[in-house]
């Protein structure tokens, strides 16, 4: 993938919880999704996802680095320096999405996607 998931720091507080992500390679960043899962009994990944956090529509460059804040706060979209940017966005959250040794963050790249109102 053209992201990947590089650290979580601070599980379980909800005012210091973060996700640290790398950009391997040019992407735009509305293609993918974070998400809080469980593991089954036997180790594997489970199917009940449960916090999903998709990414804004920001195109991102090699060597850029994402942080997502469980908390609220304004998203932060630096002019590129030297070495590249440094997104920080803010799940919105009150409380922590990574509060259990079992959680496991899975990160989606969704290429297309319909969606249907109700």
């Amino acid at each position: 993938m053209k992201v990947s998931i590089r650290s979580i720091h601070n599980h379980g507080d909800a005012k210091e919880e973060y996700v640290v992500l790398d950009v391997n390679e040019d992407c735009k960043l509305q293609y993918y999704m974070l998400q809080d899962t469980t593991y089954t009994n036997n180790g594997n990944i489970s199917s009940k996802l449960r916090h999903s956090y998709w990414l804004p529509s920001y195109d991102a460059k090699k060597g850029d680095e994402i942080i997502i804040n469980t908390r609220s706060g304004k998203n932060l979209i630096p002019v590129r320096e030297k070495g590249g940017k440094k997104f920080t966005f803010y799940w919105g959250l009150n409380s922590a999405v990574w509060n259990d040794e079992g959680d496991c963050a899975v990160l989606f790249e969704i290429n297309t996607w319909k969606s249907m109102g109700v």
